[in-house]
């Protein structure tokens, strides 16, 4: 069974690397051999990829000769998804496309969209911070068929669409909470091009940080790593946001720890708090806020994921103790994270406290993402049946799980999917 790295995540975690960004622009793609083969990608693998002999690879990776024909730049950047800008190709096509970068100048105010659009934005909000995303999701999309979609005529009006976009990725990240990750990705893939066409730097860089999290959550971490250095990319170009560039550097740590690159998934969550701690005063009310509770609940999973016990509890714990009672979906996921993280290194006694601080969890939360995850966490405790508080705490959990399949049933997707 091959075990080598996917050479895709290799190269995500390494885009923020001078020894690789000084290889391309010298156009040294022997250097770029080197680093992937010091990376634990085979020359075999290396050379399979490109299409060419491995003798011809030791060449290029023993300097005897270079890369000079502009096909095998491509056949390069395709095969490891090297962005082309960084080898001076044109965008490549499994790049999305991004906005034109504009030239320095005064920051330009978020578009006023109409005032019933930002009120009608923030009421689906708070709504769904409390009650999930399931009972909200048919609204949403009303809203933007009935009222938003028929302004969308009036091509010239750039806050029309800019509406749509942002209430667009709102439409996918419900789809995402009530179980629908098929439908979730058709939204924010509109949601992209609709906040380009608004000429909102911001806005698409968020929708990117979403497509990011929702392709970690369907599993391709190279591919989630890639959305979020789309966004990052979007972000610098645009207004200084610090929260935003936070989220991002968030969800490409998440991502990078995914395909287990414990170096890059630091040095990016790194960054993650640098960017927050720089302050929080955003000054765009349409991107949903990031926080220091939200980025503890991201890191805890990144450290998670890298296998960092201590960190991940450390992170799990302040996740809880900073979120808002108000928020009762993140607080449901913080102490199912939390509850998880114990249980897995053993110490149940906690994992059953920190439980049942979950059955108070409204059995009407309309969130199929915590159904399922409180699924899991039922499923991981079986396991410790033989310890009476355990078992003792399943009783409980069970019945509070009937309760909630009979209240959610309208909700819960098929197995198929849902529809869209």
């Amino acid at each position: 069974m091959d075990r080598q790295p996917d050479p895709h995540q290799v190269v995500a975690g390494l885009l923020d690397d001078e020894r690789l960004l000084s290889a391309c622009r010298a156009r040294d793609m022997g250097a770029v051999f080197r680093l992937l083969n010091s990376r634990g990608i085979s020359t075999r693998r290396l050379a399979a990829a490109v299409e060419i002999t491995q003798g011809r690879l030791y060449d290029y990776m023993n300097g005897r000769t270079r890369v000079e024909k502009l096909a095998l730049f491509e056949q390069i950047a395709d095969a490891f998804h090297i962005p082309g800008h960084l080898l001076g190709l044109a965008r490549r096509p499994w790049e999305p496309s991004a906005p034109t970068p504009r030239p320095p100048g005064p920051v330009v105010p978020v578009p006023a969209a109409d005032d019933d659009d930002l009120a009608a934005m923030e009421a689906f909000r708070s709504a769904d911070r409390q009650a999930g995303g399931g009972r909200l999701y048919t609204a949403v999309v009303l809203h933007l068929s009935e009222r938003v979609a028929p302004r969308l005529v009036d091509i010239g009006s750039k806050p029309h669409v800019f509406a749509a976009a942002a209430l667009t990725e709102m439409a996918g990240w419900m789809a995402h909470d009530s179980g629908r990750d098929e439908v979730a990705a058709r939204h924010f893939a509109r949601a992209f091009p609709l906040a380009q066409a608004a000429g909102d730097l911001p806005l698409a860089a968020h929708v990117a940080s979403s497509t990011s999290h929702l392709t970690l959550q369907r599993g391709d971490p190279a591919q989630a790593a890639h959305w979020a250095n789309v966004g990052i990319d979007l972000a610098r170009q645009g207004p200084h946001l610090p929260s935003l560039m936070a989220r991002l550097h968030a969800m490409r740590a998440r991502a990078l720890a995914a395909s287990g690159q414990f170096g890059p998934a630091t040095r990016s969550l790194n960054l993650a708090h640098a960017a927050l701690a720089a302050g929080a005063d955003d000054g765009h009310s349409w991107l949903s806020p990031f926080d220091h509770a939200t980025l503890a609940s991201e890191s805890a999973l990144v450290f998670a994921d890298l296998g960092c016990h201590a960190d991940a509890l450390r992170h799990g714990r302040e996740a809880v103790a900073l979120r808002e009672e108000g928020r009762a979906r993140s607080m449901a996921l913080s102490r199912i994270t939390l509850a998880r993280l114990h249980a897995g290194h053993g110490d149940l006694d906690a994992a059953v406290a920190v439980g049942t601080q979950l059955l108070a969890t409204s059995p009407t939360l309309g969130s199929v993402r915590v159904l399922r995850q409180l699924d899991g966490l039922g499923e991981l405790l079986r396991g410790h049946l033989g310890y009476g508080p355990v078992r003792e705490y399943l009783a409980r959990f069970d019945e509070a799980s009937r309760v909630r399949l009979l209240l959610l049933a309208d909700i819960i997707p098929s197995p198929r999917g849902g529809s869209s």
